[in-house]
Order: C-alpha cells, then sequence, then structure tokens
C-alpha cells in the first residue's frame, strides 16, 4: 500500500470499475450512490463521496480496522451484522479500491459469475 498522490478517487473511477462487472448495476437511495448486484449492495459512496463501503468479510473486519485506522473504519453500528467496512477514500490508491469493490462484487455474484472476470 503506496504512498497516497494529489489524485483523490471520485464516483466516476468507481463507476469505471463497476462497468466491467456482470450484473452489477448503480442506483441512487436517499441522494447516496450504491452498486448492487440484484438487491444486494457491494459497494456505497457517502453522499459527500469521502468514505466508501465495500462488502467484506465480517471476519476480517476488526483486524483489517486495527491494522489500518487511518484508512479503514467500521460500518455505523446498526450495519455491523452485514459483512461491510468503510474505507476513506483520500487514503487509497486507485488500484487497491479496485481490488477491494472487485472482492465485494466477488462476494454477491455466484462462482460461474465470478469465474468470468479475468
Amino acid at each position: 500500500m503506496g504512498a497516497r498522490d494529489a489524485t483523490v478517487i471520485a464516483v466516476d473511477d468507481v463507476r469505471a470499475v463497476t462497468a466491467t462487472l456482470p450484473r452489477a448495476y448503480e442506483v441512487v437511495v436517499r441522494d447516496q450512490i450504491k452498486f448492487r448486484v440484484g438487491a444486494i449492495v457491494f459497494a456505497a459512496l457517502s453522499r459527500d463521496e469521502t468514505v466508501m463501503g465495500v462488502a467484506f468479510p465480517k471476519e476480517e473486519r476488526a483486524a483489517m480496522i486495527a491494522s489500518e485506522p487511518d484508512r479503514f473504519l467500521p460500518p455505523r453500528e446498526s450495519d455491523m451484522r452485514f459483512n461491510w467496512i468503510h474505507l476513506r477514500l483520500a487514503a487509497f490508491e486507485l488500484e487497491e479500491v479496485r481490488e477491494l469493490v472487485i472482492d465485494g462484487w466477488r462476494m454477491c455474484v455466484p462462482k460461474s459469475v465470478s469465474a468470468t472476470l479475468s
């Protein structure tokens, strides 16, 4: 996880990643951009687009947050039961966000669909 340059990840960067993912689509819910597979949200941006939530194994969440608290945040209390973690977008390179979004998407699609992405 390298040093950040001056580039800030924007919603269009996330859209470019999700556009390559089979069955993924974008919705707006209460002025918040979310990306879904079916009814399952695998990525969502905060209203100010500085934080993004992604599907993430909840059994690994605490360790990830503890290891890099300046980059990862827990979801709000009501979302702790879900496989979810928050990212401070300014602390990430685009390739890192791309990997996390794709990993989140993989959690939501059948393995046969996931295998179609190289």
